[in-house]
């Protein structure tokens, strides 16, 4: 399991992660983080973590504005010595809300939750998935798609690549020919055909096919090349890179 903590305190940080492995020995402490503006850059460039611990009153401001600058998609612990931002907490994926001082008690209660909402969620997504294989075990072959005024049909086949920037998805063809969709990355995903395409990170979902190579990066990342130029070089975090290599090599 990796956790990010997020206190801007460093000292009750350290307590914290200590406290965490005591109850989690097998978890990693992928980060801890003072700030909104660190947090912010952190989510954005990183594969999303297992777990995050996230105290509320951080050195530059109230830590529901990392919420409103980046999309936080896991599950969220907050830490704090005030009660008053429970409703918010809850809001902003919080699965629980834990006072300062922390108890390995209240702690281990706070991991019990995650486990019981983690098992309830894969039960439930692998029976989705059985279901969705059955109705449609190829996925998606195609879509319709609307540019200079007219609508034409683009095959799933010859798509290299999706990509999200300022909110807006983008279809790329193996031609480098850019469409505006309204789905995002995560309804895309759920809908093609999942050893043809993958989530590479928070921008980009890419097809196998227009995979041209990989290279090793620094910090055990990947670097992915395609068949078309893209705007930003495609990193692959060290937590996704054996995944994606197994995507590859599973034909």
């Amino acid at each position: 399991m990796n956790i990010v903590i997020i206190e801007d305190e460093i000292k009750t940080a350290k307590a914290l992660a200590k406290m965490i492995l005591l109850i989690q020995p097998s978890a990693q402490i992928a980060a801890t983080i003072q700030s909104v503006k660190t947090a912010v850059a952190y989510l954005s460039e990183n594969a999303n973590p297992d777990l995050i611990f996230m105290d509320v009153q951080l050195a530059d401001g109230n830590c529901f504005e990392i919420f409103k600058q980046v999309q936080v998609l896991s599950p969220v612990i907050f830490c704090t010595a005030f009660d008053e931002y429970a409703m918010d907490a809850f809001k902003a994926n919080g699965v629980d809300y834990i006072l300062k001082p922390f108890s390995t008690e209240s702690l281990q209660s706070a991991f019990e939750k995650v486990a019981l909402l983690k098992n309830f969620f894969q039960i439930n997504e692998q029976a989705s998935l059985q279901i969705n294989k059955l109705l449609d075990p190829a996925g998606k072959t195609g879509f319709l798609v609307f540019k200079n005024n007219k609508y034409s049909t683009i095959q799933t086949h010859d798509i290299a690549c999706f990509y999200i920037r300022d909110e807006i998805t983008t279809l790329v063809t193996v031609n480098s020919e850019e469409y505006a969709i309204s789905q995002s990355l995560e309804e895309l995903y759920k809908v093609l055909n999942p050893k043809q395409f993958f989530r590479i990170n928070r921008q980009y979902l890419i097809s196998y096919s227009a995979v041209k190579e990989v290279e090793h990066y620094f910090a055990r990342k990947l670097l992915v090349k395609l068949n078309i130029s893209t705007a930003e070089q495609l990193i692959i975090g060290k937590d996704k890179a054996t995944l994606f290599l197994n995507w590859l090599d599973n034909r």
